[in-house]
């Protein structure tokens, strides 16, 4: 069983750029309505599809400089990120269905 994994300035690379499995990557806050609205659905998946992804989860408060590499503006923005790199970018909070539609292609 996997929960969504707190990441940091300091960790971002080796818990998502040099991560085995792809990682969808929540960048949230903690003041932001959408972001608590997705975090169960976030944990579901995290549980459901554990052989296949991790998630992650950046507070964009305590950790701007990886927020600002990434070009957030508006949050939750989550990115998927495979070998190292973003392939997929969803911005607000959706449905489990929307949201798992656009990122198994990628699994």
């Amino acid at each position: 069983m996997s929960k969504p994994v707190p990441v940091t300035d300091e960790t971002f690379e080796a818990e998502v750029v040099q991560a085995e499995l792809p990682v969808l990557t929540d960048f949230w806050a903690s003041w932001c309505a959408p972001c608590h609205m997705i975090a169960p659905v976030l944990e579901e998946i995290s549980v459901e599809y554990a052989d296949q992804l991790k998630v992650a989860k950046l507070d964009v408060d305590s950790n701007p400089h990886t927020a600002m590499q990434f070009g957030v503006m508006s949050i939750p923005t989550l990115i998927l990120f495979k070998n190292g790199q973003a392939v997929e970018r969803l911005v607000g909070a959706m449905p489990k269905r929307t949201l798992l539609a656009r990122i198994t292609p990628h699994l």
